[in-house]
């Protein structure tokens, strides 16, 4: 199946656009100076027999070439030559201010379509990616963690402007613009080779709707769906949601963690904040993963910390050396990205 072709906001190719915004500004400068040097010049020209109303209809008949009647007299070659110079030089101004207006129509047309095509072949190459559904204040949040933790992502929104002011913030952003909730969308995503979703819009029923698409498009792929009415987790959970959030419960439990536990909650947050990007991570032994001791992982670099591990359901945490691991079990270690990549290259 085939990702579509989306209508959607894509970022800007560099282009000559200043320039011709430049030559635009330029002509209608240039043509006011001829408006204002006609005027005066007829003016003059009439010797007191004709009004300035009469002067400035006098200009614009001359630049525009319509010729509805001299309301001046022009009888001197000298006049004759200022109404040449007037309607000469008003005549090229105006063919190129709407030269320059053509370009520059058909240059932002160009410039859109060249994009989404870029945009469209950016996405087509990612692989265990994740979708980001809803770029709002949680969106955002989400999408920061996700980059300094070098991991790769697509965000969706309906809000071109919202999307537009983040890719500020965002290097290389890819982005889409719609309802995540649009098949079609979620395929020009990349949903069917994406390595989860985030429901997250501000909308309960939409992240229901995220969910139950992307989960029939691609039942392997994660979805972490976002949910302030705990009344409602369990119909999320029933559309395929693998984890279900609410803002409203995990800030209170943050709020109480903050009172009782100041020291585990300082600790975290100088973890999230850290120019080392510390994060605590997971790495999940490989299908053809040899069953050994965990003392045979040689674990001991400095780029990680290894905290637990995980059996089926059990939980081992400061596992022994003599634990053993096989494939399918989960490896939790404090690291950095780079620790996180080098520790699945060893264990690959």
């Amino acid at each position: 199946m085939t990702r579509p072709e989306a209508q959607h906001l894509f970022p800007r190719r560099p282009t000559v656009l200043p320039r011709i915004l430049q030559r635009i500004q330029i002509a209608l400068l240039v043509f006011v100076g001829l408006l204002v040097l006609g005027t005066f010049g007829f003016h003059a020209v009439a010797e007191g027999q004709a009004s300035w109303s009469d002067a400035v209809h006098m200009t614009l008949i001359t630049v525009t070439t319509v010729g509805y009647g001299e309301v001046v007299r022009i009888d001197s070659f000298a006049e004759r030559l200022f109404a040449g110079f007037i309607a000469i030089a008003g005549f090229g101004t105006i063919t190129f201010l709407f030269t320059s207006l053509s370009v520059l129509f058909l240059e932002t047309d160009l410039d859109y379509t060249l994009g989404r095509r870029r945009m469209e072949k950016r996405i087509a190459k990612l692989k265990r990616h994740y979708i980001v559904c809803g770029f709002g204040r949680v969106g955002h949040n989400v999408a920061q963690e996700l980059q300094h933790s070098g991991r790769r992502f697509v965000a969706i929104d309906s809000d071109e402007q919202a999307l537009a002011q983040q890719s500020d913030h965002f290097q290389n952003l890819l982005h889409l613009t719609g309802d995540a909730s649009d098949d079609d969308l979620l395929i020009a995503a990349g949903i069917e080779d994406a390595a989860g979703v985030f429901a997250v819009t501000g909308d309960k029923s939409k992240n229901l709707m995220v969910t139950l698409s992307s989960k029939q498009l691609n039942a392997q792929a994660r979805v972490v769906a976002r949910c302030h009415d705990v009344r409602n987790i369990e119909k999320l959970r029933k559309v395929g949601a693998d984890a279900i959030v609410s803002p409203d419960f995990t800030g209170g439990m943050r709020i109480a963690s903050s009172m009782i536990r100041p020291h585990v909650v300082s600790f975290l947050d100088e973890m999230l904040r850290s120019e080392q990007t510390l994060r605590v991570e997971e790495v999940v032994l490989p299908a053809g993963f040899v069953p050994r001791p965990l003392a045979s992982l040689d674990l001991s670099d400095r780029q990680f910390v290894l905290l637990a591990v995980r059996k089926g359901g059990a939980w081992h945490f400061n596992p022994a050396g003599d634990l053993p691991v096989a494939a399918g079990d989960v490896l939790v270690a404090m690291t950095t990205p780079a620790g996180r990549a080098h520790l699945e290259q060893v264990l690959a």
